[in-house]
């Protein structure tokens, strides 16, 4: 599908910028063209496609699912947990969906499942990861990050933290929300293109710096020094990549090219993986916006044990594959 624009890609550079083949910036610079069209190519394909798909789940019906199995508390984390990939979630969405399972009844280790899994497994790193990498790893993508988000959803349900959730939470309404008729194939369609072209409006920068770092690093960093310093053999490697990914605030699609450079210069698997899981699950801006619902003790607590489950998969995974 993408080989006319490697070709393209490479004439830019050697024929039109007349570059040498054994620049390493010209390495870079072809890197960055090709990965650039390559990447927003997809995320235009996939972002519509999941979209139109997701309009189907909207917020209002995914609480009504999780109400009507709040007595079922496994059953809810595990329905949470799927719900949480193919039901639209942004860090600004974090709160008024917080407030509004709270209402609903749902169990709090069951909100935090979703609130875990959502950004988690994000439907768009998803596909992007199936096309770039195969279905083996867009499979271990998907299964680390539902159980993460389900056994610390569990561990926190069973913690009985209902106490460190900000008293105005209880008293906070946000209705059910107006019943809305069923949208038309051409509104779906159209709702979706228009969605795509807001997302990726929002999140390119993100993913023109991802791409250029990853340019760079094509060029210029030798692939025996990262894979000797965050290779398996570095048993630090997967703590570091989670220390850094959590301050760090990036759309998971802006993760993704830096996280297939990262792996081709010999990152481990497992530790690139934790290093996205921790950008787009543990992302700043998002526990700025928990903390205006979550006391400050919960709000480490579920920090904590996201973070210690993102490290042991990291670890795992570095293992197995």
């Amino acid at each position: 599908m993408f080989t006319w624009w490697e070709i393209i890609s490479k004439w830019i550079v050697y024929q039109g910028f007349g570059m040498s083949e054994s620049s390493r910036w010209a390495s870079a610079l072809e890197f960055f063209i090709y990965d650039s069209i390559k990447i927003f190519i997809l995320l235009a394909v996939i972002i519509y496609g999941i979209t139109y798909l997701r309009s189907y789940f909207p917020p209002e019906k995914t609480r009504a699912i999780l109400a009507k199995r709040k007595g079922s508390t496994f059953i809810g984390h595990i329905m949470a947990g799927l719900l949480g990939i193919v039901t639209p979630f942004c860090s600004c969405s974090a709160v008024p969906l917080f407030i509004g399972f709270v209402e609903a009844g749902i169990p709090l280790g069951v909100t935090f499942t979703y609130l875990i899994a959502a950004p988690m497994v994000n439907e768009v790193a998803l596909g992007l990861l199936w096309v770039l990498f195969g279905w083996k790893i867009a499979l271990i993508y998907i299964v680390s990050g539902e159980i993460i988000a389900i056994v610390s959803g569990i561990i926190l349900g069973r913690m009985k933290l209902e106490r460190y959730v900000e008293d105005q939470v209880w008293s906070m309404k946000v209705g059910a929300g107006a019943e809305s008729t069923r949208p038309t194939q051409s509104e779906r369609f159209k709702e979706a293109w228009q969605f795509t072209y807001e997302l990726i409006k929002k999140i390119w920068i993100y993913v023109v710096i991802g791409i250029g770092i990853g340019g760079l690093m094509h060029g210029w960093i030798p692939t025996d020094s990262l894979a000797h310093l965050a290779g398996k053999n570095n048993p630090f490697a997967v703590l570091i990549a989670v220390l850094i990914g959590i301050p760090l605030y990036s759309n998971a699609a802006g993760v993704i090219p830096l996280v297939s450079e990262l792996t081709r210069a010999g990152v481990a698997l497992g530790t690139s993986l934790a290093f996205m899981m921790a950008v787009t699950a543990l992302s700043l801006p998002e526990m700025v916006l928990l903390r205006r619902v979550l006391k400050p003790r919960l709000l480490v607590i579920f920090i904590a044990i996201v973070g210690l489950g993102i490290i042991f998969t990291g670890y795992l995974f570095n293992w197995i594959v």
